[in-house]
């Protein structure tokens, strides 16, 4: 579970929509469940709704929102036949 109290920060590394940041921010502010990354120190996946959001932890408590996707699509095999020019839903 991962819970910032206080004011904090989001950088929003790869520009994702106002309104995405504004879910991560209040999923934070709420208490999310996070996973660590087991290869990258300070590096989680949190699950927030039907979203995934992968973030870095500063050691100065500054979050970097670094990617989202819905879960959905995370789980979803996608057979052969798709063509790969088919658009897939992200955050």
């Amino acid at each position: 579970m991962l819970k910032m109290n206080g004011p904090f920060r989001i950088d929003n590394l790869r520009r994702h929509s106002s309104a995405t940041v504004e879910t991560l921010r209040t999923a934070v502010v709420a208490g999310v469940t996070a996973t660590a990354d087991p290869h990258r120190k300070n590096f989680y996946d949190l699950e927030a709704g039907d979203s995934i959001f992968y973030i870095h932890l500063t050691r100065t408590g500054i979050v970097l929102f670094l990617a989202c996707w819905r879960k959905e699509a995370a789980h979803q095999v996608i057979p052969c036949e798709v063509p790969l020019s088919e658009e897939v839903t992200y955050c």
